[in-house]
């Protein structure tokens, strides 16, 4: 994404700011209701006021480059967030890439060469409990001041939206790590999403009349939910295809203990090798399980299209 901008999410280098903007700062990871909730309130001020909306995001995430945490797991990767918030109707989302030296702006530097030359920011949303530049050693007190001295207002985020987001995210990655799909997509307000690029797999699937999309996930940061089978949606060609998905070790099949993400998509014989595909996951329907014989899987496997068609029934009769 960093390399390629589509539409209206850009590398901030090549940001031309043709108008004064409303600005905010943040990693919108999940970009989840609490998010959103901000996020209309830019785009309602920016129009009210007649500037343009923009998010300022950071990736890699700041942790990844500071801290070396490479154990951090994200909700979305920065293709997922793109395409999220461009669909909420933000004029931009601009992306700038994190690294050691830009940490190293102080937090004057960061107000003046971003928000004001290049970003010609003359409203700022911000969080009360914001830290920025070197050391993180500024906050929104500070913020302010240079508000006054550049000429630009600075609107808090109240506590309690704050306190919203924090709990949206907490609850989000609880739910997932857990398999509790209805509760993380409610705080979403969207489906939970996996986008990988379909690989060959063994072919065993299609042996036991259950062929499958092998999806293989590029960014290792991207949160991936605990182990089992679930029911999914994904968009083909203009059309909706249904399915299940497994996520694990395959136990039954396999020996090799290397985690794989795999799709069976109902009524559909096309093969998929190369495509990429964004996977909407809707509900967990149970934990995987190593079965004694690949005749008790297969008989399993007709039971979970089953209790998967029958929940796609019924959600889509409601």
């Amino acid at each position: 994404i960093l390399e390629k901008p589509m539409g209206k999410v850009l590398k901030i280098e090549k940001y031309l700011a043709s108008s004064p903007a409303i600005v905010t700062i943040g990693t919108f990871d999940g970009v989840h209701i609490g998010h959103q909730k901000i996020i209309n309130r830019l785009i309602d001020l920016g129009k009210q006021e007649e500037l343009k909306s923009v998010i300022l995001t950071f990736f890699p995430h700041p942790r990844m480059v500071l801290q070396k945490d490479s154990n951090i797991k994200l909700i979305n990767t920065i293709d997922e967030r793109s395409k999220i918030l461009d669909r909420l109707g933000l004029d931009y989302l601009l992306i700038k890439k994190f690294t050691k030296n830009f940490s190293r702006l102080s937090a004057e530097e960061f107000v003046k060469q971003v928000l004001v030359d290049k970003l010609k920011a003359k409203k700022v949303i911000i969080g009360y409990d914001h830290r920025f530049g070197r050391n993180r050693n500024a906050d929104i007190i500070d913020l302010m001041k240079y508000g006054e001295e550049f000429g630009f207002e600075v609107e808090e985020i109240s506590a309690q939206d704050i306190n919203d987001v924090a709990v949206s995210s907490t609850k989000i990655r609880k739910a997932l790590s857990e398999g509790d799909f209805e509760m993380a997509n409610a705080y979403l307000g969207y489906n939970f999403m996996l986008t990988g690029i379909v690989v060959k797999g063994n072919g065993l699937g299609k042996q036991i009349e259950f062929p499958t999309a092998n999806l293989s996930i590029e960014e290792s940061y991207k949160l991936i939910p605990k182990n089992g089978v679930y029911v999914v949606e994904a968009q083909h060609d203009n059309r909706t295809l249904y399915g299940m998905m497994n996520i694990g070790m395959k136990p039954t099949v396999s020996q090799n203990n290397e985690r794989s993400i795999e799709v069976h998509f109902f009524n559909f014989e096309q093969t998929l090798y190369g495509k990429k595909l964004q996977i909407d996951v809707l509900k967990r329907l149970r934990d995987e399980q190593k079965f004694e014989s690949i005749n008790l899987l297969k008989q399993q496997l007709f039971q979970d299209k089953d209790h998967a068609l029958a929940y796609l029934r019924k959600t889509n009769a409601e």
